[in-house]
């Protein structure tokens, strides 16, 4: 990238890489099932999608999934009211849609915008959180 007279080179670092990033490397890609990374967080909606905060194991528990349910309420109502919320927990057995993906419904679109802008690359157990919009109807439906 060019910055005024001068060529400016971004790299990112690499705990024990050596030299500079070759030209046919790619850069790493996320990769988070559910998400398109290439429709970005979608249109701004009241309702926010929480990704890769939780594992299906984590759910399992009880006492643990209300320990989640509580600090992410919590959390979430910093940023505006929090109307409902939805976790989907693994049935053994069955493959639960949206299973460790947690919903947000806010009673606005601008507090959900506010939380999307505040909590995307949180960390939450050690891992960045990643948000998208996610449509009012399918949330309502249930539709994971």
């Amino acid at each position: 990238m060019t910055l005024g007279d001068k060529k400016l080179i971004v790299q990112r670092a690499s705990v024990g890489a050596k030299g500079a990033q070759g030209p046919n490397q790619t850069p790493v890609q996320l990769q988070i099932p559910g998400l398109n990374l290439n429709q970005g967080s979608g249109p701004p909606t009241e309702v926010l999608c929480l990704m890769n905060m939780v594992t299906p194991e984590e759910l399992v528990d009880e006492e643990e999934y209300e320990e989640i349910l509580e600090d992410v309420r919590e959390e979430c109502g910093k940023y505006g009211v929090v109307r409902s919320m939805e976790i989907p927990r693994p049935i053994k057995g069955i493959d639960v849609p949206g299973c460790g993906k947690i919903f947000v419904e806010y009673n606005s679109v601008i507090d959900c915008q506010k939380a999307q802008q505040n909590l995307t690359g949180r960390k939450f157990a050690n891992r960045v959180v990643v948000t998208s919009y996610y449509e009012p109807d399918k949330y309502h439906r249930r539709e994971f």
